[in-house]
C-alpha cells in the first residue's frame, strides 16, 4: 500500500445505488480491514439489481447494501471522500469544509442511463465496475492485492 493510504474513505455518487457502493465494495474487498469504507449518495435511491449482478460476477456480494444519503452521514472522520458524480462532488466539498478531509473527483458515467437488451445494460455496468476496479487499485496502491487479479 502507498504511504498516503487513508484510514477511512467515503465514496459518493448520485443515488448510492451503483457507482459508490460498487467502489466501496471493491475497496473493502481489496484492502480488507486496513481501511474503513462507506458510501452515500446525494439522495438515496433503491438497490440496483444490475449493480448487484455484475459485482456477484467477480465474487463480491452487494445484495445487503442499503442506499443512504450524504446528508445522513454523521461520521465526518473520513480521511478521503471520493466523489463519482458532479453533484456528489459539490456536496462532498461542502461536507469537507472545516474538516481535515481530502476530496477527490473521479468522473464516472452513470450506468443507469444504459439502454438496450439486458446483456447490453449489464455490459454498461461491467464497464463502470471494471473502471472503478482499476482506479481503486491504482489510487490506493493495491495492484499486488490478493483476489480479483483477473481485473
Amino acid at each position: 500500500m502507498s504511504a498516503d493510504f487513508p484510514g477511512a474513505v467515503l465514496f459518493a455518487c448520485s443515488r448510492n445505488a451503483v457507482r459508490s457502493p460498487m467502489a466501496a465494495a471493491i475497496l473493502k474487498h481489496l484492502a480488507g480491514d486496513r481501511v474503513y469504507v462507506a458510501s452515500a449518495g446525494v439522495r438515496p435511491g433503491e438497490p440496483d439489481p444490475f449493480a448487484i449482478a455484475v459485482m456477484k460476477e467477480i465474487g463480491i456480494n452487494m445484495s445487503a447494501h442499503v442506499p443512504v444519503s450524504l446528508a445522513g452521514v454523521h461520521d465526518t472522520s473520513f480521511d478521503l471522500i471520493v466523489a463519482l458524480a458532479p453533484e456528489a462532488h459539490d456536496q462532498a466539498l461542502g461536507l469537507a469544509q472545516g474538516y481535515a478531509v481530502d476530496v477527490e473527483y473521479w468522473p464516472t458515467p452513470d450506468a443507469t442511463l444504459a439502454t438496450g437488451a439486458r446483456e447490453q445494460v449489464l455490459d454498461a455496468y461491467r464497464v463502470i465496475r471494471d473502471g472503478l476496479f482499476v482506479e481503486i487499485k491504482t489510487r490506493f496502491g493495491l495492484s499486488g492485492a490478493p483476489g480479483l487479479d483477473q481485473q
